[in-house]
């Protein structure tokens, strides 16, 4: 199993940038694609973006692209969203999550964080 703990979410300013966090405890992480999600309210869940185990690979929905970079580090046990450009329409509360499998292509998400609010002023 895999535990999650995200952090970095905070008002800020549009145009702004901001950095999540996601620690992940459990001996799986490695070998996990990991994404992120979000959602705002009245709103369902919606993807932002995924990274295979190894990090080669990722992948990014349109809304983020260009603004939005995701990593991490297996060492370390944690994932990381860099957050550029911000817009209002980024607010929302993000997830962080660890899918079954080792790839982003048909990834399903089994694990998840609690959420980090992230709110973006205009």
């Amino acid at each position: 199993q895999v535990q999650l703990v995200e952090s970095g979410g905070r008002l800020v300013q549009a145009g702004g940038s901001l950095r999540l966090s996601c620690a992940a405890s459990g001996r799986t992480f490695g070998s996990s694609a990991m994404g992120w999600f979000r959602q705002a309210p009245g709103k369902e869940r919606e993807f932002v973006a995924a990274i295979s185990w190894s990090g080669y690979s990722t992948d990014y929905a349109d809304s983020v692209k260009g603004r939005f970079t995701i990593s991490r580090d297996n060492a370390k046990n944690t994932m990381w969203l860099q957050m550029n450009s911000l817009k209002p329409e980024d607010t929302a509360v993000y997830y962080c999550a660890a899918a079954l499998g080792s790839f982003i292509n048909g990834a399903h998400y089994s694990y998840w964080g609690q959420g980090t609010q992230v709110t973006v002023s205009s």
